[in-house]
């Protein structure tokens, strides 16, 4: 059996417990080309260096490093924004590093993300009811009635009043914003959600709000979360295990409690002396 053949079994083939990761990545690498260098021979950035990592089910999977690490790359190469320049994407054990019109469409309504800024990443011009019905009329899920009890169901599910559905983003706070975003990722029940940044646009305040949400939706409807952030106190709160990134590249891996109580990298003890937490105090209780 050759290399790839063998990668492509062990996507396939559920672990130790009878999984199957929702997503893996095998060795992948993201190369841009700058504005700098000539024509014909352009300077090249390894934004991602043979990056491998599973999502498994019910997980959350922490990805953290400072700006420029790849971390955000590699989210969009998990959701299918950005092709990789080599390697293997793995949904559910199929090979969609080159997705066709529908495996797209299938991993939309599998995997959600919830950008770091609700203020760009929802429709300025869109009340709240409409932003939370388009993914059910893009994907045509159910009926005129089903989507309008689906409507009520997510906006109570992350702790709005109904009073917001008629709403315009700018008529809101940034974490009432914020929870319009997660409801929307939420609309179709999806396995996975990939968080980037969540909670860096936010007060202190509103993001312990916005993290303990988080945790709750992923207790309540078990799903598995990637949670990508700068901030390596905010990832060890949220995740089960954690990967640090720099220059691209994995540099340390492990639980939460490993990686925090006996880090093997000098970047991660950096990070870590460097970082006091960000939380507020009343988070978690």
């Amino acid at each position: 059996m050759s290399e790839v053949e063998t990668n492509a079994a062990a996507a396939a083939a559920p672990a130790s417990d009878g999984q199957t990761p929702i997503i893996f990545l095998d060795d992948i690498r993201v190369t841009f080309k700058t504005r700098t260098g000539s024509i014909l021979h352009p300077n090249k950035v390894q934004a991602v260096r043979g990056l491998t990592l599973k999502l498994m089910p019910g997980q959350t999977l922490g990805i953290v490093g400072e700006s420029g690490c790849g971390k955000s790359t590699t989210a969009n190469v998990m959701c299918g924004l950005q092709q990789p320049t080599s390697g293997k994407v793995y949904f559910k054990g199929e090979d969609v590093t080159k997705r066709s019109a529908a495996q797209r469409r299938l991993i939309g309504r599998v995997i959600s993300v919830v950008f770091q800024d609700p203020a760009t990443a929802l429709n300025a011009r869109m009340s709240v009811r409409d932003q939370l019905l388009d993914p059910m009329l893009v994907h045509k899920v159910g009926d005129k009635n089903s989507r309008e009890r689906r409507v009520h169901d997510l906006i109570e599910m992350v702790g709005l009043p109904e009073s917001v559905l008629d709403a315009l983003p700018g008529q809101m706070s940034g974490g009432q914003r914020q929870r319009v975003a997660i409801a929307r990722a939420l609309a179709l029940e999806p396995d996975a959600i990939i968080a980037d940044e969540p909670t860096s646009a936010l007060d202190v305040s509103v993001r312990a709000q916005i993290l303990n949400l988080l945790m709750d939706l992923k207790k309540d409807l078990g799903l598995s979360m990637v949670f990508i952030s700068h901030d390596i106190q905010t990832v060890r709160y949220i995740s089960d295990e954690i990967i640090v990134m720099n220059g691209g590249q994995a540099v340390e891996r492990g639980t939460a409690k490993e990686v925090f109580e006996n880090p093997k990298d000098d970047y991660t003890r950096l990070l870590l002396g460097a970082a006091p937490s960000l939380l507020h105090p009343d988070l978690g209780k």
